[in-house]
This record gives C-alpha cells, sequence and structure tokens, in this order.
C-alpha cells in the first residue's frame, strides 16, 4: 500500500514548479500522442506512458531534475516509478498538464 502511494504522489508545488522551469528544467508529458496534439505545455517532450521503458535512452538524454506530467498524475506517477528504477535521480510528478500553464 505504501509504494502505490508513493508511486502516485503529486510531489511538486507551484512554486516549486516555476522554480525548475526558470532553470531550464525539461518537462515530459506522458499522455498519447492525440491527447498531447490537443493541447500541452510549449517545449515539452512527448513520450507516452505505454513507451517510456522502450524509450528509455531518449527519457534520460532529456536530463536531471525532470518533471513529468499527464491529464492528472496518474501516469504521470507510473512514469516517475519507471524512470527512477532506470536509475534517473530527481524525477518530479507535476500531476495534470494544465497545472503547469
Amino acid at each position: 500500500m505504501f509504494l502505490v502511494t508513493k508511486t502516485f504522489q503529486i510531489n511538486l508545488n507551484t512554486m516549486d514548479i516555476n522554480q525548475l522551469r526558470t532553470q531550464g528544467v525539461k518537462i515530459l508529458d506522458v499522455r498519447s500522442k492525440d491527447e498531447f496534439d490537443g493541447g500541452h505545455i510549449d517545449g515539452s517532450v512527448n513520450i507516452s506512458v505505454n513507451e517510456i521503458q522502450s524509450r528509455m535512452d531518449e527519457v534520460k538524454a532529456l536530463g536531471s531534475p525532470l518533471i513529468v506530467c499527464c491529464l492528472s498524475g496518474g501516469r504521470a506517477g507510473v512514469a516517475k516509478a519507471l524512470i527512477e528504477a532506470a536509475g534517473v535521480k530527481e524525477v518530479y510528478n507535476a500531476g495534470g498538464w494544465e497545472s503547469l500553464l
């Protein structure tokens, strides 16, 4: 139970997000391509949560820290866990992408 709670926890507040963004931290949007094409944050990178493991080299190339978002935070939590399991440090689940606008 603790693992699930921790994995899906949204762990950034607006001030943290804005500070990271001004430092040039990359935003990874893990929604589907169709969702991403319907609206997204300028400069964000789209890799669907279903493709994270097969495209991990691309994810790692984004650097660290890394902000991950989706529609509401669930898929971002899954992606965060996968990315951290691959050894990337400082991965933040920002929840829904619209909260970053």
